[in-house]
């Protein structure tokens, strides 16, 4: 088997940038610790601060026509804090569509109107189902929190966004309808601005949900189809906006937060762009490649599906993003805006 590494040559000459000690002395904000950590190396510090540059490019472009942005994540990091990274990036329209899965929407709602609270890995399971708490990692949330506060609020709103379908196109209003149109009619409803649904709406950002069933939201679509049953979710409407999106760009970035679902369906549809691949893309994951899963899938890979072009500025940054993206986002978004 060959092999194009084979053919790789290098010389001295190659390599002449000298590791530098930090000097914290000098160390004045988040910024020029990542600077700092570009020179240091050793060993993932540097990769953080590849990937600040390479996301601060992006962004700078986000605003301009044809010039996509992707944002994906799981929603696993919507029930931190950590959920205020994406708030923010959203606000600043720093990305201009968003990938995630059904579990966003969940804990966006349930945190707008209830609070989580911090636990521990080490809690007893069986002790805390006893008590109507549930936990996710190391935060624990009650039901009342989370499964009972969403049928109060959605089951309502999904009424209401019913009555306004149907006086638009009685014949069928629900032709459009994807998770596009949702995520935008559920935001409308919702005045917190800690709420990334709100901000998505306000602006108008696309944010589609590949897995929109796979949580409780999905339950509560089901559960509003028991009682109005021609109501349904367009989900190809959803692609229609993507499609319609990567043939008229001209650039397409992105940051990906984990993998899954999200993850791929932001280089699967990047792949279909008229000269296939996006141009630069930054992948958080703890993942690891050898058992061949899309999470751990370092974005080389994608090279060769033609989801990312082969001069494309990226970078995996192995870590976990609860950690990462504070840092990140603390220089990324540190201007006021």
């Amino acid at each position: 088997m060959h092999s194009a590494n084979c053919m790789v040559r290098y010389s001295r000459d190659d390599f002449d940038v000298p590791v530098e000690d930090y000097e914290f002395s000098k160390v004045s904000d988040v910024s020029s610790l990542i600077d700092q950590m570009g020179k240091a190396g050793g060993f993932t510090a540097s990769k953080l601060a590849q990937s600040r540059d390479i996301l601060r490019h992006a962004i700078s472009k986000s605003r301009q026509n044809r010039i996509l942005n992707w944002l994906s994540f799981p929603a696993c990091l919507c029930a931190t804090g950590t959920r205020g990274f994406f708030v923010e990036a959203i606000r600043r329209k720093a990305y201009n569509v968003v990938i995630t899965t059904c579990g966003t929407l969940d804990h966006d709602i349930a945190r707008t109107y209830r609070e989580y609270f911090h636990g521990d890995f080490t809690l007893d399971d069986v002790a805390l189902g006893e008590e109507g708490l549930n936990r996710l990692g190391n935060v624990v949330v009650p039901n009342e929190c989370y499964g009972e506060i969403l049928e109060r609020v959605v089951l309502p709103w999904l009424e209401e966004i019913e009555e306004d379908r149907k006086k638009k196109d009685g014949e069928n209003p629900w032709l459009g309808f994807g998770s596009v149109e949702l995520c935008w009619s559920l935001g409308d409803r919702i005045e917190d601005e800690s709420s990334i649904l709100h901000w998505v709406a306000k602006h108008r950002i696309p944010m589609v949900i590949p897995g929109l069933t796979d949580g409780s939201i999905g339950s509560q679509l089901f559960m509003h189809r028991q009682r109005s049953p021609r109501f349904m979710v367009d989900v190809l409407a959803d692609e229609q906006v993507l499609s319609d999106l990567i043939w008229g760009a001209e650039e397409s970035h992105g940051l990906m937060v984990g993998g899954g679902i999200s993850k791929h369906h932001v280089i699967w549809w990047n792949q279909f762009r008229e000269e296939a691949g996006m141009d630069s893309a930054v992948s958080i994951t703890t993942a690891p490649e050898f058992d061949g899963s899309l999470s751990g899938a370092r974005l080389r890979e994608a090279v060769s599906w033609g989801k990312i072009r082969p001069n494309a500025p990226q970078m995996v940054l192995e870590g976990e993003a609860s950690l990462i993206l504070p840092i990140l986002g603390s220089d990324l978004f540190r201007q006021t805006s």
